[in-house]
């Protein structure tokens, strides 16, 4: 039986969420042995201190949610979280930059937060935004990782038109090698949609649903 807490990045991304909201999240983790806190650049180290005494991972977003930063901004946020305490970074690929089929300084810019992240012993995630991309882009972009040496790749930011999509999700697996893990996010509510996601070949599941879910209830996730 899969012990779907472990697969639960849990997540708050709204932009109105304070301090104890933050409070809340890491205490549904300890409650529920979550696998991570996924929270904004500002309150990792927040998190970080609240989080002590458990054995959750703290990740956080860079380059959110568009991905538009430059190359040079997108490293700055990096090592800022690290320093701050971040375990694992969840990086937004330059979609407009992969759109116009620059691929090669997509690449060069994921390749540097990789060597950045594995020398700190931390983890990268790259986020590709399948609901802007058809099947042809996402062959390529799961490519590009590849060969950037990413962690996982990962489906969506919940800030797009739609979230984690099970056919687009069975393609990556397809598509990735073994040693590079898939993450599952955007609007995923429900603990049907976290294991069918699983069994399709995610890793990890990003959700602000963790609660709700692992209990077997319906809930709320636009991340």
């Amino acid at each position: 039986m899969i012990n779907l807490s472990k697969y639960i990045d849990h997540t708050l991304l709204k932009p109105t969420a304070t301090e104890m909201d933050f409070r809340k999240l890491c205490e549904e983790i300890y409650q529920n042995s979550f696998y991570s806190a996924c929270v904004p650049p500002y309150y990792v180290a927040f998190v970080k201190e609240l989080l002590a005494y458990s054995d959750a991972k703290v990740c956080t977003v860079i380059g959110f949610p568009l991905g538009f930063q430059t190359a040079e901004v997108k490293m700055a946020e990096c090592q800022n979280a690290l320093k701050d305490g971040a375990d694992e970074l969840d990086v937004v690929m330059n979609i407009s930059a992969f759109k116009s089929m620059a691929y090669e300084t997509v690449k060069n810019e994921i390749s540097n937060l990789v060597n950045l992240a594995h020398n700190q012993n931390a983890l990268l995630k790259v986020i590709i935004e399948t609901a802007y991309l058809d099947i042809f882009d996402i062959r390529i972009a799961c490519e590009i990782c590849v060969e950037a040496g990413i962690d996982f790749v990962k489906t969506s930011t919940g800030f797009a038109t739609k979230g984690a999509d099970l056919e687009q999700v069975k393609l990556m697996r397809e598509i990735l090698p073994n040693n590079i893990q898939i993450k599952a996010s955007g609007g995923i509510q429900t603990y049907e949609q976290a294991i069918s996601l699983i069994e399709a070949g995610a890793t990890r599941i990003g959700t602000s649903s963790g609660v709700s879910i692992v209990s077997g209830g319906v809930g709320y996730s636009a991340y």
